[in-house]
């Protein structure tokens, strides 16, 4: 896998990077599957229930003044789609790679050319994990709490010795942004646009700051999979996990929705731009935006990063709060992680 920085060896097995902006592998891999290959593999395409979310106009973007690229709120209008109700499970997955025999980025052999001056038994498939650190750390190097494992992938959350086994029905994970079109050909369906995600997420609910309301908890429960207890040393697991949850062991939004906020990250298909929302603004309302040409971070020149939403089983007050549906993520299109995986859509023909 290619990090997007000289120190290769050292980030890849010492350190890692942050949430929102992990930096592994290449991109001129040769996925080994053509798209009319996965096209062909549809005729057993993932039978997971969809929504039909009637499209028109919502408040877009966080009031947060600390969430300066999801600022200002704007009008925007999308049109009818559809949208799983649950995130891609490994259940999911398992289907797809039986039909297509696809292999994901963090399973190949990084290519030796992409890594000049690095020892060929050094460069192994693998990808990032959260590896909570045994002390008190400060939340301002993420390297100190993300590994890069060997081994480790969709099939192998933690590492080579775990396992999916008796997590079929939890979100797949370790995907990356190719890994996610591939799958999408092969349903016949497509990533969401970033604005059609948060029209869904808010479940017809107002510029509210979660997808089931105002309050973090209702009647004391708590609604989502994110990190209770000290980040990143203790995890209390109050909600009952220590990491992923099976979908929809929460409250639907809603639409009927599950899993909008925390659990796992979910890919767009927009490109991230800090500015895009004042951009957008300008228009009055926004028509079905499909996110800048181009993307810029200015946290690393150079670096093209795709819009993540939804926030994860990490996300706390004390470090993240971007499970709020307003807020955003982003994320190399070649990383996948222990908590990024995806959702799809499919749109609705005009009549």
């Amino acid at each position: 896998m290619k990090l997007h920085n000289c120190c290769l060896i050292l980030c890849l097995f010492t350190t890692a990077v942050a949430a929102e902006d992990l930096l592994v592998s290449p991109q001129h891999c040769n996925t080994g599957l053509s798209n009319a290959r996965l096209r062909a593999a549809v005729s057993v395409a993932s039978e997971k229930s969809m929504v039909h979310v009637r499209g028109g106009e919502f408040w877009m973007g966080a009031n947060d003044l600390a969430m300066h690229d999801a600022l200002p709120q704007h009008r925007v209008l999308v049109d009818d789609f559809m949208i799983d109700a649950t995130e891609v499970t490994n259940a999911d997955f398992v289907k797809f790679i039986e039909a297509t025999g696809y292999v994901t980025l963090a399973e190949r052999v990084p290519n030796a050319a992409d890594y000049p001056g690095v020892p060929r038994h050094l460069l192994v498939p693998g990808s990032v994990v959260f590896s909570a650190p045994s002390h008190s750390v400060s939340l301002a190097n993420p390297g100190q709490w993300w590994r890069f494992i060997p081994g480790a992938d969709w099939r192998h959350p933690e590492g080579p010795h775990s396992s999916i086994q008796d997590r079929m029905n939890h979100p797949v994970v370790h995907i990356a942004y190719e890994d996610a079109l591939a799958y999408a050909n092969w349903a016949d369906k497509r990533l969401p646009t970033e604005a059609e995600w948060e029209y869904a997420a808010r479940g017809g609910l107002d510029r509210q700051p979660y997808v089931w309301g105002a309050e973090f908890k209702v009647e004391a429960r708590l609604q989502a999979n994110t990190f209770q207890g000290s980040f990143p040393t203790n995890n209390t697991a109050e909600d009952g996990y220590q990491a992923t949850a099976p979908v929809a062991s929460y409250p639907a939004n809603g639409y009927g929705l599950y899993d909008m906020a925390g659990n796992v990250w979910e890919w767009t298909s927009d490109w991230y731009d800090p500015e895009y929302y004042q951009v957008l603004a300008k228009l009055g309302v926004a028509n079905n935006p499909q996110g800048p040409e181009r993307s810029v971070d200015p946290s690393e020149p150079g670096i093209s990063k795709k819009v993540q939403k939804g926030g994860s089983y990490l996300c706390t007050d004390q470090y993240c709060t971007r499970y709020m549906p307003g807020s955003r993520g982003r994320g190399a299109p070649d990383t996948g992680s222990n908590h990024v995986g995806l959702r799809l859509v499919r749109s609705i023909p005009k009549k």
